[in-house]
C-alpha cells in the first residue's frame, strides 16, 4: 500500500487532490523471532505503535498446544480432529493443505510458524472465551463506545503520525462529486453515468447496504456481465484478462443515474414473495424470494444474454487485515475436489492484479473479484461514480461505445493535474482510509449463552467456511497491521451456495452459483450503524436467522442443522453472531 509521505500533510486537502504526490512504500515491520517462550502475536490490546515496547510471555492454552496439523489448514470441528492428520507429509518447505500439498508462509521463522499453528488451531473448550478473543482486531481494535459511528473509527494502534492521513481519506470518501465543467474544478468529473456520487453514499458510516426500498436503491448496484461465447473469450478468462463481459450497451452496471442533459440507463425492480420454512418444535420462518428486474430503460433492450446481479454494499471494517492474510493460509483452506471428503470444497478466486500485471487471489466483493483495497476502490470510483484515477483511467466512467452522447460530454481532467480526474493521491487515501477503519471489541465474548452459542456454531459445522482465526503477516507493510492475531470468521474462498441464493453470473472463476464467505466481525451491530439488519449479497434476508436458511449448496448440512435446533439453541447460536 502507498500513501502520501508526510511532507504533503502540511498541504491544505485542495492542494493535495490537485497535486501527483510522491508516495513511499513504508518498509519491513520485521519484529524478530522472540525467545524460547512462546509470545504472543504483536498487541491483542489496543496500544499505540502495534506492539508492547518489551514482548509479552503468551500462554498458550492445553487446547491449542498441539500444533500437528497445518495453520488455517484443519476442519474446524467440535472434536478438534483434523482430516489431514493421517496423510502422507509433503516434501520441503511444503504443508498440507485442504486440498493438497502448498508453499509454507515465507514470512516466519520456524518458531514464529509453530506459534501461528498453536494460535490458530479450533477450540474445543466453550467453557470460557478464548485468550485475545473479544479482540477481533488484534491491536487494531477499537473500543469506541458502541453507536451508530462505532465503524468510522481508525485502528486503535494507528501512529499518530497516520492519522492526518486517515482523516484525509475520510474526507474524500465522503466527498460529493459534481458534474463537469464545474467551478469547483476539484471535484468535477461525476458520471456522466453514476450511481452514487460519494463512497460514502454508498456505505453510510461504513455500514452495510441495504435492498432497493421505496425507490431508494443508492447502496444496491446492479451488475450486468455475459458469459464467454466461445474458446477465444473462454480464454480471456481462463487466463485472468477479464472477469466476463459487459453487456454491450450498458456496460458492466445499470446506472440509475446521470448528469445533467443524459438520460439515466434504467432504475432497478425488486418485488418479493414470502415462503414458509418448517422449524424444530413446530416453528416456522418466512423468507422473501426476490425477483428482479429493470424498467425504463433508457437505450434501448438489454441483450439476451446478459445476466442481472443485485449486489449490495458491504460493511467496510477490518479491509486492512484482511489484505495481510497470508496467501498461504487462505489457499490451505481451498479444497475445490473435496480431497478431504467434509462436503465443503472452496475455490480461489485467481483474479488479476493490474497494478502488478499478474495473477493475485481474489479477496475483496461479493465473488472475491478484487486482490487489494486499491483495485477494489479503483473500480467502484469507475463503475459506480464514474471518476478515473491512476490505477483506472475510464473517465466517462461506465459508458459504452454504443453511448454515443455521453462520451461527447466533458470529464473533469485537467491538463495541470494529469490525465485522470481523481489524480494522486486521493486513490492512496481512499486506500489508507478503507484499509485502517478498525474492527470493534466483542460484547459479551465471555457470557454463558455467547459460548454455547459458539459451541453450537462449531458442532453445525459453520467453521468449515466460515473460518474464525488468523495471523497476519509478520512482514506487512504498516507496522500497525502486522502479526496480529484477528477473528474475521471467514475463510475468503468461493463457495457453491446453492441454486436459491444463484444469480447465475460468472465473475472469473466464480459461478454463478458461488459466493464469497463474507467476514463475519461487526455483523452484531448492523442495526445499529445502518438501521437495519438486511443480510447476504442481496439484502434479501431480514436477520441472520433467515439469512442461515438461505444457505444452501455445501453449507446445506449446516443450514439443516440450524433448523433442526431447539429454539433456545437457535436463539443461542444467535447470541454468539450478535457479539461478533
Amino acid at each position: 500500500m502507498k500513501v502520501p509521505t508526510a511532507r504533503f500533510l502540511a498541504l491544505p486537502l485542495a492542494a493535495l487532490i490537485g497535486l501527483a504526490a510522491t508516495a513511499a512504500a513504508i518498509g519491513d515491520t520485521g519484529l524478530g523471532a522472540g525467545a524460547d517462550t512462546p509470545l504472543c502475536p504483536a498487541g491483542h490490546l489496543p496500544h499505540k505503535g502495534g506492539d508492547w515496547s518489551e514482548a509479552k510471555s503468551c500462554v498458550v492454552s492445553s487446547q491449542t498446544s498441539n500444533a500437528n496439523s497445518t495453520a488455517g489448514a484443519q476442519h474446524n470441528s467440535s472434536n478438534g480432529t483434523s482430516p489431514l492428520e493421517n496423510l502422507p507429509p509433503c516434501g520441503g518447505d511444503a504443508r498440507q493443505g485442504r486440498g493438497g500439498c502448498l508453499p509454507q508462509r515465507n514470512d516466519l521463522s520456524e518458531q514464529d510458524f509453530r506459534r501461528v499453528e498453536a494460535v490458530t488451531q479450533p477450540t474445543t473448550d466453550f467453557s470460557k472465551a478464548e485468550q485475545f478473543e473479544a479482540m477481533s482486531g488484534g491491536a487494531t481494535t477499537t473500543i469506541a463506545p458502541i453507536d451508530r459511528k462505532v465503524f468510522q473509527q481508525f485502528s486503535a494502534n494507528l501512529p499518530f503520525e497516520d492519522e492526518q492521513n486517515f482523516k484525509l481519506g475520510k474526507a474524500l470518501f465522503e466527498k460529493l462529486w459534481v458534474s463537469a465543467p464545474s467551478s469547483t474544478q476539484a471535484s468535477d468529473g461525476l458520471g456522466p453515468l453514476y450511481n452514487a456520487r460519494a463512497c460514502e453514499s454508498c456505505h453510510l458510516r461504513d455500514g452495510r447496504g441495504r435492498p432497493p426500498e421505496a425507490g431508494d436503491a443508492t447502496s444496491t448496484v446492479y451488475r450486468l456481465a455475459r458469459a464467454p461465447r466461445d474458446e477465444a473469450e473462454r480464454r480471456m478468462i481462463d487466463v485472468h484478462q477479464v472477469l466476463n463481459f459487459p453487456d454491450p450497451v450498458y456496460g458492466a452496471q445499470l446506472q440509475d443515474s446521470a448528469v445533467p442533459g443524459l438520460g439515466a440507463e434504467g432504475r432497478l425492480k425488486v418485488t418479493y414473495t414470502e415462503e414458509a420454512v418448517p422449524l424444530s418444535e413446530g416453528g416456522t420462518a418466512s423468507l422473501r424470494k426476490p425477483e428482479y428486474a429493470v424498467a425504463d430503460l433508457g437505450y434501448g433492450p438489454l441483450d439476451p444474454a446478459t445476466t442481472l446481479s443485485p449486489r449490495v454494499a458491504p460493511p467496510m471494517i477490518g479491509l486492512g487485515l484482511i489484505e495481510m492474510i497470508h496467501e498461504a493460509d487462505l489457499l490451505a483452506r481451498a479444497d475445490p475436489d473435496d480431497r478431504d471428503g467434509d462436503g465443503i470444497s472452496g475455490q480461489a478466486a485467481l483474479v488479476r492484479d493490474r497494478d502488478r500485471n499478474a495473477t493475485a487471489l481474489g479477496r475483496f466483493g461479493w465473488k472475491a473479484q478484487n486482490p487489494t483495497i486499491r483495485q477494489q476502490s479503483a473500480d467502484a470510483f469507475a463503475t459506480d461514480i464514474g471518476i478515473s484515477t491512476p490505477a483506472l483511467g475510464r473517465t466517462h466512467g461506465d459508458c459504452t461505445e454504443a453511448q454515443d452522447a455521453c462520451l461527447k460530454l466533458p470529464t473533469g481532467v485537467q491538463a495541470r493535474l494529469g490525465p485522470v480526474e481523481a489524480p494522486d493521491p486521493v486513490l492512496g487515501l481512499v486506500t489508507f482510509y478503507s484499509a485502517n477503519l478498525a474492527v470493534p471489541a466483542r460484547r459479551k465474548a465471555g457470557f454463558p449463552e455467547t459460548l454455547k452459542g459458539k459451541q453450537l456454531f462449531y458442532e453445525a459445522g459453520c467453521p468449515a467456511c466460515h473460518t474464525p482465526k488468523y495471523v497476519t503477516r509478520r512482514d506487512a507493510p504498516h507496522k500497525e497491521l502486522a502479526f496480529q492475531l484477528i477473528w474475521p470468521h471467514s475463510d475468503f474462498l468461493l463457495h457453491d451456495m446453492g441454486e436459491g441464493l444463484a444469480d447465475g453470473q460468472q465473475v472469473g472463476v466464480a459461478s454463478g452459483r458461488e459466493w464469497r464467505t463474507p467476514p463475519l466481525w461487526g455483523i452484531g451491530l448492523t442495526k445499529t450503524v445502518s438501521g437495519h439488519t438486511f443480510l447476504l449479497h442481496d439484502g434479501r434476508a431480514r436477520n441472520a436467522t433467515e439469512a442461515i436458511l438461505w444457505h444452501g449448496g455445501e453449507a446445506e448440512e449446516a443450514r439443516n442443522a440450524f433448523a433442526a435446533m431447539s429454539t433456545d439453541d437457535r436463539n443461542a447460536l444467535l447470541s454468539f453472531l450478535e457479539s461478533l
